[in-house]
């Protein structure tokens, strides 16, 4: 009977702990339900406070990359000629757009990494961190030019696309690549240290902005370039040696900076199997863009968005990869698999720039078409066509970023060297994919 009694008080009081802890779980439940809006808007608030300069900064560099794309696109939406009479061009132009942002965004990237961490002083003083980025980059440029000419001609080979002769090729983006690099070097080092001088994050500014200038550059230098070389058609022996030095002279720079004993062979070698990478992407993305050619030209406003598509996405994966370099650089964020808190920041800050951003290009796409006499394809389709293109590629990318920011830097590799080329390549190769089966879905809805 005692025992009885003793399982019964025993099987009681455990009912009561049961019924007491279930009341307080509750309860606690009720309370952090009535707490969640105040956390939320402690959480929203602590987030604009220490978000709100950088998406301010990033979106008027972002605004600024996007009237250079605009003026790309308007470029690219009135070259019918040039891409007609010299077939094989559009293979190469997004990789040749890629290539300027890829070079001269690292180059930015690796002087703000040094400016964050004191290695190199805002003046405009010459010194040896300035020396390996201009040599690395000069010499990136020649090399890559020549290799994107040569992917370029081969892909139209396996696609049967027609195609100018590879001297042509060569030759064209060799010089609108020394054409482009001459202007941009200094336009690269002055954002850059001028932004850090002047109290702005170089991160949030200075790869959009050398993107944008990147994009407004290489489209007339092609331009340029095509009509010096075609004043030597008829001189196809005079052609053949230029080619022939424009090789060798490659060749020896690209000797000299592999096994150069100092900065120059670590970005070289760490740069050019990327860079190669970024190169096949971009001939890739423009032999989707060689095949969808006569769908582009009767759709100006398409072919005018694409430059500006591809800057803004550009822009806004650079200034993550930039943002997290740092990060990681400055022992902020850890090479972790899960992203943590700060990272988590960033991706907003890139989903909100994104939202605002993507239907301003499309407004600026069809309204600069019709401007110039075109024919737009309205403001609605046009809108929706950016923004659901935009939001699918960002989505995607930014995972991307984070993880080739994090996988690089565990491995002792420098990510101002492989995230911006690697993930911007990236994203042209996508973004050129996204946005052309995004068009013909909605443009075909559209006419159903």
């Amino acid at each position: 009977m005692m025992n009885l009694l003793k399982m019964i008080r025993k099987f009681g009081s455990n009912v009561v702990m049961l019924v007491v802890n279930l009341i307080l779980y509750i309860f606690k439940g009720i309370q952090y339900l009535f707490s969640l809006p105040s956390l939320i808007y402690k959480k929203v608030n602590l987030f604009l406070k220490s978000g709100n300069v950088v998406i301010k900064e990033s979106f008027i560099a972002l605004l600024i990359c996007a009237i250079g794309d605009l003026f790309a696109g308007i470029v690219l939406g009135n070259m019918t000629f040039f891409l007609k009479t010299y077939p094989g061009l559009m293979v190469i132009i997004p990789g040749a757009i890629g290539m300027r942002g890829n070079i001269f965004g690292s180059f930015g990237s690796r002087l703000s990494t040094h400016l964050h961490i004191g290695t190199l002083s805002p003046k405009f003083e010459m010194s040896d961190i300035l020396i390996e980025n201009i040599s690395s980059s000069l010499i990136l440029t020649m090399l890559l030019s020549v290799l994107l000419a040569v992917i370029g001609y081969i892909v139209c080979i396996i696609f049967n696309f027609q195609c100018i002769s590879l001297f042509d090729l060569v030759l064209i983006l060799f010089v609108a690549g020394l054409i482009s690099t001459i202007i941009m070097l200094p336009i690269t080092m002055f954002i850059s240290l001028k932004s850090y001088e002047n109290g702005w994050d170089p991160d949030n500014i200075t790869t959009p902005l050398i993107a944008a200038f990147g994009d407004f550059l290489t489209l007339p230098s092609i331009i340029v370039s095509v009509i010096i070389i075609s004043l030597f058609t008829h001189l196809y022996v005079l052609k053949i040696a230029l080619f022939l030095v424009v090789i060798a002279i490659v060749a020896v720079s690209f000797v000299y900076g592999y096994h150069h004993e100092t900065g120059i062979k670590r970005i070289v070698r760490q740069s050019t199997p990327v860079l190669l990478a970024c190169s096949i992407l971009g001939a890739l993305a423009g032999g989707v863009l060689n095949n969808s050619l006569s769908t582009l030209l009767k759709n100006q406003t398409l072919l005018t968005l694409i430059p500006l598509f591809s800057g803004e996405s550009g822009g806004l994966v650079s200034i993550l990869g930039a943002r997290l370099s740092s990060a990681l650089h400055s022992g902020l964020i850890e090479p972790s698999l899960k992203p943590k808190e700060h990272t988590i920041e960033n991706f907003t800050i890139i989903l909100i720039l994104a939202i605002i951003m993507y239907p301003i290009i499309a407004i600026m796409a069809e309204t600069s078409t019709i401007g110039f006499g075109g024919i737009g394809i309205g403001y609605p389709n046009i809108i929706l066509i950016s923004f659901i293109s935009g939001m699918i590629l960002v989505l995607f990318m930014i995972f991307i970023v984070y993880y080739i920011s994090a996988f690089s830097y565990g491995k002792g590799l420098d990510p101002d060297n492989i995230v911006i080329p690697l993930s911007t390549s990236l994203t042209d190769s996508i973004s050129t994919l996204i946005l052309i089966m995004v068009s013909l879905t909605i443009l075909g809805l559209t006419v159903i």
